[in-house]
């Protein structure tokens, strides 16, 4: 076995039914759920979808082994997934999924008589958090401790009436406002005095994520919120050998900023300046029209290019960048998000260049294949015994979680290497190094 070879790790097997527990059913939440049945029926395809579209190179690139992902590792399959959620509003997927405005007429009435079956959980909800929305499907407890043991025997209720063997949540819900961790985040036993009391910096996803490790269930966290990065909630992932990650999704101008900015290093071209501005009408938009909660995705947005650029190791190239991203509220958008781009940068002997991107993109139709591949890379980690903080994962956020004193990754292709030599090194395969296999035979 080559120095690079990987351990082959005992996978426990996808056997059973596995629910997806999905807080916050609007845009993402609903394109996802139906665009998993409209694979399931033959009338879509996954594209997009790491799990599903996606090969994996093994061995030298003459042994020509190229499988698909889902067939290296096993994976939940699509007919086995079942769905459920909360949400602040009581419409069922159908509804919600209409009100949203991602999807056509078509494909609704396609799906109709599926969507219709599925109906959220009343919510966790605190006007403080998100202050642009107002909740009409929400919970009423004693205390945040209460509201707590509600989300858990709402999980419960939903493993045993659906029969689930596993389950995993992934936050689909807003924008939180922006908050530090406090002394009740500190430990899981002040997080804990904390619910007793109804800490006021206890936020309704931290509720989400407390009740869903307490029951053993990984949790994705879609949103810059706060929520898992913290050290109680972290102490229970560990305590309860539980698989986290996050945080918010990398679908649109984000996603670019990884693509290019790699590109550019890589070249030692300078970048002066990138200044990002966002138009979108959703509900996203609508919560992000609130400074606090525009806060929390800027300081998640703003975060990339200094990681992948570095300015500190290439001060003359980067040292001076104006970074600048600016997000606007504009219903007649809906969903279909428009990112400008306007990127000044520079090359040989100082001689300046423009690059402007106009990427028209549909916000939830990004996020949904992501909000799949999480969920079925996750059950993947529990199966496997990984807990803790995932960061093989980081090539879906715009702000990837890290341990303790390390710094994030950012740039797209070198997460897409460290989330495929992982799956390598779970199959017991060699590590695929800039070298390549073959210099070890």
């Amino acid at each position: 076995m080559s120095p690079t070879a990987g351990k082959n790790v005992d996978i426990r097997p996808a056997t059973g039914k596995l629910g997806i527990l999905l807080p916050g059913m609007g845009a993402v939440a609903t394109t996802f759920i139906a665009g998993v049945e409209a694979i399931r029926r033959g009338i879509s395809k996954p594209i997009g979808s790491l799990t599903q579209k996606g090969t994996i190179r093994l061995g030298k690139r003459t042994d020509a082994r190229t499988p698909l992902i889902k067939e290296f590792v096993p994976l939940a399959r699509l007919e086995d997934i079942v769905f459920g959620g909360w949400d602040l509003f009581p419409d069922d997927a159908y509804e919600a999924a209409k009100e949203a405005g991602v999807l056509s007429k078509e494909h609704l009435d396609e799906l109709k008589d599926f969507l219709s079956t599925i109906r959220p959980m009343t919510s966790v909800f605190d006007q403080g958090y998100v202050k642009k929305l107002t909740a009409t499907h929400a919970k009423k407890g004693r205390s945040k401790r209460d509201l707590a043991e509600q989300v858990i025997d709402d999980i419960k209720a939903f493993k045993k009436e659906k029969g689930c063997d596993r389950l995993v949540m992934v936050w689909c819900g807003s924008t939180e406002v922006y908050r530090s961790p406090s002394a009740v985040h500190a430990s899981l036993a002040a997080f804990e005095r904390g619910l007793e009391e109804s800490d006021a910096e206890i936020a309704p996803s931290q509720i989400y994520a407390y009740a869903a490790l307490k029951c053993g269930i990984p949790y994705a966290n879609g949103a810059p919120n706060l929520t898992l990065d913290t050290p109680a909630l972290l102490e229970l992932a560990r305590k309860n050998g539980v698989p986290v990650t996050g945080k918010d999704f990398k679908t649109g101008q984000t996603l670019m900023k990884t693509i290019l900015a790699p590109g550019f290093k890589a070249r030692l071209l300078g970048v002066a300046g990138w200044y990002s501005t966002n138009i979108l009408g959703n509900r996203d938009g609508e919560v992000l029209d609130d400074p606090e909660s525009f806060k929390s995705k800027e300081v998640s947005k703003l975060g990339v290019l200094e990681h992948i650029l570095q300015p500190h190791l290439y001060p003359e190239l980067y040292g001076n960048m104006h970074h600048v991203v600016r997000i606007n509220y504009y219903p007649p958008r809906g969903d279909n998000k428009e990112g400008w781009d306007n990127i000044d940068i520079f090359g040989w002997m100082g001689y300046p260049m423009q690059i402007k991107i106009d990427f028209l993109c549909r916000d939830s139709i990004l996020a949904a294949p992501i909000v799949l591949d999480l969920a079925l890379f996750m059950d993947l980690a529990q199966r496997c015994g990984m807990s803790g903080i995932q960061e093989w994962l980081s090539f879906y956020w715009k702000s990837p979680m890290t341990a303790e004193g390390l710094y994030p990754e950012h740039d797209l292709f070198i997460q897409l290497m460290k989330l495929k030599n992982t799956l390598r090194y779970l199959r017991g395969e060699d590590l695929i190094t800039h070298l390549g296999a073959e210099y070890y035979d």
